[in-house]
């Protein structure tokens, strides 16, 4: 009878050594680090704090409690648009006729104030001037989802349409020649009102932003909105009705810029006709959009980097005003930095791939 003894099994050799020795391994935290960074934040941060500091430095007026607050009074509006615009392009879609329904609503706003009159007139104008742009925000939805159009060209077109739509409608606000003109106590107060010393379109802007941050940080249509702008095919697969998110942040969109047109009527009384106003601040707010880090692509994006790129443009603009820069380079100056913000979110992209 024979005992067998079991096999010896040769030691375990040990893992080879990196290459490069700790050179390599710190090249591999580094690579790790950069990864993990948060570059989008970053990219809107440090410009804002250094721009500001600038300004700070070079012009004592620019921090006069008068200048900010002039200058949050007149974003206010621009702010509510690029806010809830922004969940627009983060749910995969874009919107290029908020600057018309901003000057559609404005005007519904004022002919009806003309029209009725009285605190009855504020109150109806206001009301319908806001429903007005939801109902063209749920337009633009529905064309550019279960009609299978391109958002772009589907908002591009109906921003047109709005523009034109406008012009009919000022005709009935009018009395004689000119602008329509809603210099009315029942509504001017909207402009007027300052509680705690801050203008009241102010306020209502902190509240929308503060609304749709928490809407799309926080809850279960937030991380819809997220996954029809990050891969709308997944998104179906997981029971997620992409098409109607997506109508839903055309909704928002919509309903924000009548809320910011009405606001804005209240503070200049008078309803703007010149259609190059439109398509400014159609672009402002995408740029504002594009500079605070919401890819143009969707999936990604906040509406806190939202609100400093609108503000960091604001400042800009404010800056070159108070030191005196001509204009012209105030065009030049956001046209690079859009270029810079497109090229950063597409090397951020291939940084996570």
């Amino acid at each position: 009878m024979s005992i067998e003894t079991p096999e010896k099994t040769a030691p375990a050799a040990p893992p080879p050594a990196p290459r490069g020795g700790s050179f390599g391994n710190n090249a591999d935290a580094v690579q790790r680090f950069l990864k993990n960074v948060p570059w989008r934040s970053v990219a809107i941060v440090a410009p804002f704090l250094l721009v500001f500091i600038a300004l700070s430095i070079g012009s004592p007026a620019f921090l006069s409690a008068q200048n900010i607050g002039n200058v949050l009074d007149r974003q206010a509006g621009i702010l509510i648009i690029a806010a809830a615009a922004t969940l627009v392009l983060i749910a995969g879609g874009i919107d290029l006729s908020v600057g018309a329904t901003y000057m559609f609503t404005a005007v519904v706003c004022g002919t009806i104030i003309v029209r009725v009159g009285g605190e009855t007139g504020a109150a109806l104008g206001i009301i319908v001037g806001i429903l007005a742009g939801l109902v063209i925000g749920l337009i633009n939805g529905i064309i550019s989802t279960y009609l299978k159009i391109n958002p772009l060209i589907a908002t591009l077109a109906m921003s047109f349409i709005i523009l034109g739509a406008t012009k009919l409608v000022s005709q009935f606000g009018k009395e004689g020649v000119g602008q329509i003109r809603v210099d009315v106590p029942e509504f001017r107060w909207l402009a007027l009102l300052r509680p705690l010393g801050v203008t009241l379109p102010t306020w209502i802007a902190a509240v929308v932003l503060i609304i749709l941050g928490i809407v799309l940080w926080r809850t279960t249509f937030g991380r819809y909105v997220y996954a029809a702008g990050g891969n709308a095919e997944a998104a179906r697969l997981a029971g997620i009705r992409v098409n109607v998110v997506r109508i839903a942040t055309f909704a928002i969109a919509g309903t924000a810029a009548g809320l910011a047109g009405v606001i804005d009527l209240a503070r200049t009384p008078s309803v703007p006709e010149n259609d190059a106003i439109a398509t400014t601040l159609t672009f402002t707010v995408l740029a504002g959009i594009v500079v605070g880090g919401t890819s143009i692509l969707g999936g990604a994006g906040a509406v806190w980097r939202t609100v400093l790129g609108i503000l960091f443009i604001a400042m800009l603009y404010n800056g070159f005003t108070l030191l005196r820069i001509d204009p012209l380079f105030q065009g030049i100056a956001l046209g690079v930095i859009i270029l810079v913000a497109v090229g950063f979110d597409a090397w951020s992209r291939t940084r996570r791939t």
